[in-house]
Parts: C-alpha cells; sequence; structure tokens
C-alpha cells in the first residue's frame, strides 16, 4: 500500500537529509485536481434555538458546506468547532476554512518532522485528508477541532487518567488537575486505591479519612465548574480496587445518595435532573467503577473468601464473603447504574508496556486504558463510506480501500503528537513517550442492518470482529512502518518482549476467530495478511505507538459525519428525525431498513410495504410480507423488539481481542431485570474477555429529566409539607349530562359487523363509547359492552382519548381484515378499528398525526405534497384537523403520486413535540428513554457509549 524507506533512528529529521519518509498513495484524489472543487457547495443560515423558550442559542447566516452535508451537521459544525467570535470578522464562516486551518497545521509537522519522502508526498497527504474530512469518511476528535491551528493551546486529546498516592499533596494536585481539564471541556479519570483505607492508621495515630471522603471534594469541584458555565457535565471516572478496605463504602456512595433523593423528593423538593436542588446531593459528577481481578471472579464462582488488603503494607486485614461482595456490586448498579466493573487481569494481559507500570484507571467512558499520567487522541471512521453495492445489488465491504484510509488517518494522528499541548507535565512527557493513539469506528449498527445481520447474531458479530481486526492490525502495521523512518516510541526498548506479545496475541485471535459468510470473509483475510506484516515488521522495527485502537462514543463528531449509530452502538430506532434545509423537519424510515431489505431479497413493491408499515407504527413487528425469521436484523437498542442485554454482552465480546483499549459501551437491561441478571452479565463479562461494563436498568434511577413543561410552582408548594399532614387525591367522576351530542357508526371489521355510538361532552370532548356486535348475546357482544362501560368510565375519570388510543390501536386479534371504512380500509381487530375510527373523530391533527393515524385524505395529501398537514379548509378555529366525510371514496392516486410512493424511504412531517430522533421514540414507541436534558438547548440527549449526546446541538456528556 504504502512504501517507506529507512531514516534516522528517533525524532524528527534534519532539513537536507538524504533518508526518505513515507511515499503516500493516492485513494480518493484526482491529479491536478483539488477535492474542493470536486464538490457542489451551498451557503446555509444557521439559527439554533432553545425550544423551551423560543430564544436563539446560535446564529450565523451564510456559512458555506457542501449541499450533501445535512442541516444537522452544519449546524452542529458551525457553533460547534467553528472559531472565531460570532459576529467578529475574522470568525470562520466556511468548512473550507475549518478543515484548512487542522490539514495545513498536520501538513507542516509532518514535513518538519521527517514523516514524508517528497513535497509531493506532502501534498497528497494534504489532499487525501481533506477529501476524508470533506466526505464525512472519518473525523478526528472535538479537540482537535476546537484547538489546532488556533493561538490557544493545541490540545488534541480528549481522553486522560491521571494518578494519585496517599498524601495531602497528592490529593490537592489531584483536585487541581482534574479541573483543569474539565475547564477544557476533556475528562478524566484515576484510580484512588493508593490512598489508605479508613480502617487504617495516619503516621500521627489517628484514623484515615479513606478514599470516600476525598471523592466528595472531587466532586464538589466537578459540580461546581460544570454550572460555572460550561456547555456540558464534566466528566470523570473513579476506580477502586477490590481489594481495597474501603471497597464496601465505595460501592454504596450512590445507593445512599439515591435513598436521599428518594426522600427529598417526597418532601416536595426538585430532584429532577438538572433541578434546582439535585446540587445538595453528592457523587453524581463521577462514573464510579470496581476494579476487580481473576483471584476475585474465581472466589465469586467458588464461593470462597477473599482479603481486603492494607494499602501500605499489602497484608490482609479483612476476610469477606466473595459472593455476598459480587451482590452488593451487582444490587448497586441494579439500583442506580453504578458502580461498573474493570477486569483487571484482563485488561493487564493485553497491555504492551507493562515494564513501566499496570494500567489501573480508564477515562471516563471506559474505552482508553493505559498508563497513569497519559492522554489518548481519538478518531473515527465511518464505516457506511466502505459499503460497497455493485451493479448486480451485491454487497461488500471495501477492506482494501478501508486499510489505506486507516494508514492515512493514524499517520495524521501519529503527527499531531509532535506538536500537541497538554494539561499537565506529567501528561505531557507520558503521551510524548508512549504516543498512544485511539483510532475507532461509527455506524456499526447501520452497517449490520444495512448488510442484513442482526445485531445479536454469529454473522454481525463475525463482520465486526473482522473490521476491528483490519483496523487495529493496518494501525500497528503502519506504527510498524512509522517506527524505520521516525523511531520506535520511547518506552518501546523496555517493553519490547511485552509489546510483540500483545501483538501475537492479537494475531492469534484473529486466525481463530470465527468466520461466518461472503462480507466477513474477505476482511478476515485482508485481516490476516496485516496481522502477519505486524509480527514481521514489528520484530525488525519496533513500534511507534504502545496503543493504536479504541471503540469510542463517537458523540459530536458522529453528527458531524451524519452517522446513523454511534461507536459500536445498535440502531436507536427504525425511524428517525430529519431537520430540512429552510426550516422545519421530518420523521423518516433510516435509510438502513430499504438496504437490509434488498440484501435479505425482497422485491421492490414489498420493501414499500414494509418501510410505510414502519413509518406508522415506528416497527417491523406485523409488517407485510416480512418473514419471521428476518425480524431481528431489525432489531434496536430501544422498543417493541430490543436487543437483549447479552446481544451487547456478546458484541463487545467481539470486538474486544482486536482492541488496544476497551469499549465505551452501557448494556440496557429492561425494567423487568433482577439483581441476579446484573449479576450474570458481570460474570459473563470476564468470562467473555471483556476488559469493562456498565449497565443500566430502565426506570432505575428517580432523578427523571424535566418534563417540557415549564414548572410553575406557588411559593407554598416548593415548601415540604408538614409531616402530621396527610392528604389524599382521589379521582373525581365526571358525568355527562342528561342531554349529549353523539355519533353512532356501523362499521365491518373482517366480516363481522357492529355499531358504536359516541358521545360527548357539550364543550369538553368524548365521554363515552357504547359497542353492538350484531349477534346479540354472543361472548363477543358481552365482551364488547364490558369493554366499552370500562373505557367509558375510565374518560369520565380523566384518562385521556389518546391513552386509549396508543394502547388499543395494533392490538391484533380476530376478527380481523377488511373494513368498510376509507379512512381505514384494514384493521388487525376490533379495537384497533375503534381507536382508530375514534381517534379520527375527536383527536386533533396533531396528536394521532404523532400516533400515526391519517385519514384517506390527508394520506392522498403526503402523496401529493409530501405533507400530511391539512389545508386551511379543513382546520377548525381552535386548529383542530377534521377528518373527511366518511361517505366520500377513497381517493385515486394519481401517477406522479404513485412513483412518489414507491421510493423506499418513507417520511412525513416529524410530531411537532418533538426535537429529535430520541424524543421522537418515546412519542412513537410509548417509552421514556433513559438521557437527560441537554444544558445547551433543552432537547434530551441519547446515549453513545457510556456517555450522553444531544443530537440537536451536539453536546456531549462525555470526553470524547
Amino acid at each position: 500500500m504504502t512504501e517507506t524507506t529507512s531514516g534516522p533512528a528517533r525524532g524528527s529529521r534534519a532539513k537536507g537529509s538524504k533518508a526518505k519518509g513515507l511515499r503516500i498513495e493516492r485513494i480518493h484524489t484526482t491529479p491536478g485536481v483539488h477535492p474542493y472543487d470536486e464538490v457542489t457547495w451551498a451557503r446555509r443560515d444557521v439559527v439554533m434555538t432553545n425550544w423551551r423558550d423560543g430564544s436563539i442559542n446560535f446564529e450565523q447566516r451564510g456559512v458555506e458546506f457542501p449541499d450533501s452535508w445535512s442541516v444537522n451537521a452544519v449546524n452542529i459544525v458551525t457553533s460547534k468547532y467553528f472559531r472565531g467570535a460570532v459576529g467578529a470578522d475574522n470568525r470562520e464562516s466556511s468548512l473550507k476554512q475549518l478543515i484548512d486551518r487542522v490539514v495545513k497545521t498536520y501538513r507542516k509537522a509532518g514535513e518538519e518532522n521527517g514523516y514524508f519522502t517528497s513535497p509531493a508526498d506532502a501534498e497528497l497527504f494534504d489532499h487525501e485528508l481533506t477529501y476524508a474530512l470533506l466526505h464525512q469518511v472519518f473525523s478526528f476528535n472535538s479537540p482537535v477541532w476546537f484547538n489546532v491551528g488556533t493561538a490557544q493551546p493545541q490540545q488534541v486529546s480528549a481522553c486522560f487518567i491521571l494518578s494519585v498516592d496517599d498524601s495531602m499533596e497528592s490529593i490537592l494536585d489531584w483536585y487541581k488537575e482534574e479541573g483543569m481539564i474539565f475547564k477544557g471541556g476533556s475528562g478524566a479519570g484515576l484510580n484512588l486505591s493508593r490512598i489508605r483505607s479508613s480502617k487504617e492508621l495516619l503516621s500521627s495515630g489517628g484514623n484515615a479519612s479513606g478514599p470516600v471522603s476525598f471523592m466528595r471534594g472531587a466532586d464538589a469541584s466537578a459540580g461546581t465548574i460544570k454550572s460555572g458555565g460550561a456547555t456540558r457535565r464534566a466528566a470523570k471516572m473513579v476506580v477502586l480496587d477490590v481489594d481495597h478496605p474501603d471497597v464496601e463504602a465505595f460501592i454504596e456512595t450512590k445507593v445512599k445518595e439515591e435513598e436521599k433523593i428518594r426522600a427529598l423528593r417526597d418532601a416536595g423538593f426538585d430532584m429532577d435532573l438538572g433541578g434546582d436542588d439535585i446540587t445538595s446531593v453528592q457523587y453524581q459528577n463521577a462514573n464510579n467503577s470496581v476494579r476487580v481481578n481473576d483471584e476475585f471472579m474465581n472466589a465469586v464462582e467458588s464461593g470462597a473468601k477473599f482479603g481486603l488488603r492494607s494499602r501500605m503494607t499489602g497484608e490482609v486485614i479483612e476476610e469477606v464473603d466473595a459472593k455476598s461482595l459480587f451482590r452488593k456490586m451487582a444490587e448497586a448498579a441494579h439500583v442506580c447504574a453504578d458502580p461498573g466493573i474493570q477486569y483487571d487481569d484482563i485488561i493487564n494481559r493485553w497491555h504492551t508496556s507493562p515494564e513501566t507500570g499496570r494500567i489501573t484507571a480508564s477515562n471516563p467512558c471506559s474505552e482508553y486504558m493505559h498508563l497513569d499520567n497519559s492522554s489518548c487522541n481519538l478518531a473515527s471512521l465511518n464505516l457506511m463510506k466502505f459499503l460497497r453495492d455493485d451493479d448486480q445489488g451485491n454487497q461488500s465491504f471495501d477492506a482494501e480501500r478501508f486499510a489505506k484510509v486507516v494508514e492515512l488517518v493514524i499517520t495524521a494522528m501519529d503527527i499531531s503528537i509532535c506538536f500537541a499541548d497538554f494539561p499537565t507535565e506529567k501528561i505531557g512527557e507520558t503521551t510524548r513517550a508512549f504516543r498512544q493513539l485511539g483510532i475507532g469506528y461509527a455506524n456499526l449498527g447501520a452497517l449490520l442492518m444495512a448488510t442484513g445481520h442482526a445485531y445479536d447474531s454469529d454473522g454481525g458479530r463475525a463482520l465486526a470482529g473482522a473490521i476491528t481486526s483490519l483496523m487495529t492490525g493496518t494501525s500497528y502495521k503502519r506504527s510498524a512502518e512509522l517506527a524505520a523512518i521516525v523511531g520506535p516510541y520511547d518506552g518501546f526498548a523496555r517493553n519490547a518482549d511485552a509489546h510483540k506479545r500483545v501483538m501475537k496475541q492479537h494475531a492469534d485471535a484473529n486466525a481463530s476467530a470465527t468466520r461466518t459468510d461472503d462480507l466477513d470473509n474477505p476482511v478476515w483475510a485482508a485481516a490476516t495478511e496485516a496481522w502477519q506484516d505486524v509480527i514481521r515488521l514489528g520484530e525488525k522495527n519496533g513500534f511507534r505507538n504502545a496503543q493504536a485502537s479504541v471503540l469510542a462514543p463517537t458523540g459530536t463528531i458522529g453528527l458531524m459525519m451524519d452517522c446513523d449509530t454511534t461507536g459500536v452502538e445498535p440502531d436507536l430506532a427504525l425511524v428517525k428525525f430529519k431537520k430540512l434545509v429552510g426550516g422545519g423537519s421530518m420523521q423518516i424510515v433510516n435509510n438502513t431498513v430499504p438496504k437490509a431489505l434488498k440484501r435479505l431479497g425482497y422485491q421492490p413493491e414489498q420493501v414499500e410495504a414494509i418501510v410505510a408499515h414502519i413509518a406508522e407504527h415506528g416497527n417491523v413487528v406485523d409488517a407485510p410480507g416480512l418473514k419471521d425469521e428476518h425480524y431481528s436484523v431489525f432489531d434496536c437498542a430501544m422498543g417493541e423488539r430490543s436487543i437483549a442485554p447479552m446481544g451487547h454482552v456478546r458484541m463487545m465480546a467481539a470486538a474486544q481481542p482486536f482492541l488496544s483499549g476497551a469499549i465505551s459501551k452501557t448494556v440496557n437491561m429492561p425494567a423487568s431485570s433482577t439483581v441476579e441478571d446484573v449479576e450474570e452479565i458481570y460474570l459473563q463479562g470476564w468470562k467473555l474477555g471483556t476488559k469493562a461494563l456498565a449497565v443500566y436498568v430502565e426506570n432505575s434511577k428517580v432523578g427523571q429529566p424535566l418534563s417540557a413543561k415549564t414548572k410553575e410552582k406557588a411559593p407554598e408548594e416548593t415548601a415540604a409539607p408538614k409531616p402530621e399532614k396527610v392528604i389524599e387525591y382521589r379521582p373525581v367522576r365526571k358525568r355527562l349530562p342528561k342531554g349529549r351530542p353523539g355519533i353512532t357508526t356501523s362499521f365491518t371489521v373482517g366480516g363481522a359487523e357492529g355499531y358504536m355510538t359516541a358521545n360527548s361532552y357539550p364543550d369538553d370532548g368524548l365521554g363515552e363509547v357504547f359497542l353492538k356486535m350484531s349477534k346479540q348475546g354472543s361472548t363477543l357482544a358481552g365482551m364488547m359492552d364490558a369493554f366499552s362501560i370500562a373505557v367509558s368510565v375510565g374518560m369520565q375519570y380523566g384518562v385521556p382519548l389518546e391513552t386509549y388510543v396508543s394502547k388499543f390501536t395494533n392490538m391484533r386479534f380476530e376478527p380481523a381484515g377488511m373494513t368498510d371504512d376509507p379512512d381505514v380500509r384494514m384493521a388487525q381487530s376490533i379495537v384497533d378499528y375503534i381507536f382508530r375510527r375514534l381517534a379520527l373523530d375527536f383527536l386533533p391533527f396533531e396528536t394521532r398525526s404523532a400516533l400515526g393515524i391519517h385519514s384517506a385524505n390527508e394520506r392522498q395529501r403526503h402523496l401529493d405534497t409530501g405533507s400530511y398537514e391539512p389545508s386551511d379548509d379543513e382546520v377548525d378555529v381552535e386548529g383542530l384537523s377534521q377528518s373527511a366525510p366518511r361517505q366520500v371514496e377513497a381517493p385515486k392516486v394519481a401517477p406522479a403520486a404513485k412513483a412518489k410512493a414507491k421510493e423506499p424511504e418513507a417520511a412525513k412531517p416529524a410530531p411537532r413535540q418533538a426535537h429529535n430522533s430520541t424524543e421522537l421514540m418515546e412519542i412513537q414507541l410509548g417509552l421514556s428513554a433513559d438521557a437527560p436534558l441537554c444544558l445547551s438547548c433543552g432537547t434530551k440527549m441519547r446515549r453513545a457509549g457510556s456517555c450522553y449526546l444531544c443530537e440537536g446541538c451536539g453536546s456531549t456528556s462525555g470526553c470524547s
């Protein structure tokens, strides 16, 4: 691929030297044509508002981007990454300026440090890097876009690991160093296990405070910096070894705080996430993890005792039942998602630099694991850019081009360390000596679905493993090539044997991995060749980098690349939220769905019908013509068919043997999960060889995101109620008057005839429903009578009609089938029909549109104009759309409309109360996503690895 010739053993090359560097190979660019000249550019206005109060958060008009970039990507890059004061003449206003600022800096540093054979190679490096960034093939992590090429310190790393020793001076240094990293918008992690426990004595004779007490001060510091104007929460990780005598107190820190939240909430305090009173709760700014070893896990399995050791002497000062301690970890995680678990022996078994020191901690998102006082510079590739479709419709993953891009990106990442600045001198020294890199990828979930692989399947795991192996193998191959030119990392000589042993472990894992189909086999073959080169070149040249790869959350940069899924995550849901040029938004079925159906062998007409079903229902259950064995391909992180927790763990295990670092990922578990389920996840994570795990049990935490409504409390409501006063609230039934307006509808569903009478309050909506089936005395008629009474009483007690509609539509049982109603041509049951008809008659357009219920006229309008919105003559004075008269025949579809209907992407206006894909999913699937509200724009965030990401403005709660 790329030729190299030997150069100096270490450092930069002197000017005039005849030694040669890298000979860069052309990948995407055209000779004699600059990448900017191959795209169509357009001017956009970026105006970003806080949807809660309508205020403008950010505004910059006339920015220049390729016309292929989405509105969301343009908004996020403009607001997050363009440098210069808003409104100032020197502020960046074009993507060209942003890319040039970064790429020119990398090129200059590469030339000055002897990376290229000739000026022509430096220019080709410049053009290829520009092309890949311009076309969203990959992205550097956010600090690169923030800092490189500016007058401020050029920090390129997003992930940091600190250290703390058993002295007050070291503890205070920890507070300071962590604060400086938070101030710069990054995150840090560290292990507190060197601090002596509260069960040990100080030199003065008194008892030590223990690490948990010092965590309190660090937590307060992080919270203060967060609330002092930062656009995201401070991100930090705190680790404690399982043999530390204070490990039980560490495990229980957040559990006790959760109990405090419950008590304060019940007393009337505002304990929502972001609420006024939540700041009184401690330990909320860090992710906690217990570092377990094989000795402890074996003791858990055998039911043996386990020793807790003095920090000063290493002697066992207390024995505990390992299984009971493990149980406490699971109980705590079940309640509040902390602590996570890190597997110490597995981590250090894959450590390339053990002679320098053990790996004791990770960054906040758990993907970067290396030496104390070090940092990692990240970049991620967009996997969907390497999926090929040939003229016959066959798919393949372009392994050759993928490997070439990996070589290009790794070269650039290593160059960045030559000019990078660091938050502390110790971190700078370690990073320059070991040159840790973290190449990774995004859009794995989208790639698997598009290729017809279920996320939780052997084929899906094989393809993910093959791609990860090829990525890391190619990265270390390039690292060995760079070592021949600019020298191996400073710590290599001392750690050479260990580093080469780890390379052999990777190669052996690659050789023994399972191959499954025509998609992953060629990728495995390319990976095998890469690892053979790694072993050969590493033996000869050594390696330029102690670490090469991780799988990060890819939050903001994932949005920059227009990725459907982040990091190693599956799709969140099948329908997503899309902003439109010129304003407005649409909800569309993910573009990966039609690709998957085509790969699975469905014909265009079948694809159209299935996509239409997904657009209406949000899932594939009962989609027309979809085979049962293909349902799993469309399983998502949330929804009616969500991926089982072990499916997430197995995917992590498939990728882990081919990563230098680890994987940022939280294993989501349903609300029905037990403590035993959490124990099993933690146990299987160890057995399958993952390096770290965190779990979140749905609805387990008390603090929930603020509701869309602005809270307005009277003064007396904010005070805590007097404990002696007990107030009981009871629903009040509002009966209908003797004379009441009503509609009687005759209907036929699957041959069964019936009548529905819906009576209303004179001025306040539906109040009762009567259902009569034609065969009086039958079981069905009796059940319909009882059902209608129950529904009517519920509505009179205040249950909204939309609640019934969301619960009973799509309920499937016989009789079902064709109806005689032009607005509801097919019904899955009588109940399904009844509530669709009631929705059309009594619910406003916006409410039922969010539920996917439209009249025949509205569906026709969508075919003609692409919008379901009612025309002016169909909207009453209150803005409620009225359904068309039921006696009108279903309109005929014009030829042009038919052609449009056959497009595989089903789209309709996004519900007005949805502001991103997370909120859209909640509305469509009736779920509550585990996510805080964005501190910048007020919309609900979504998970990205073990962090959170805002689709609206690109803010993240993590460190990448």
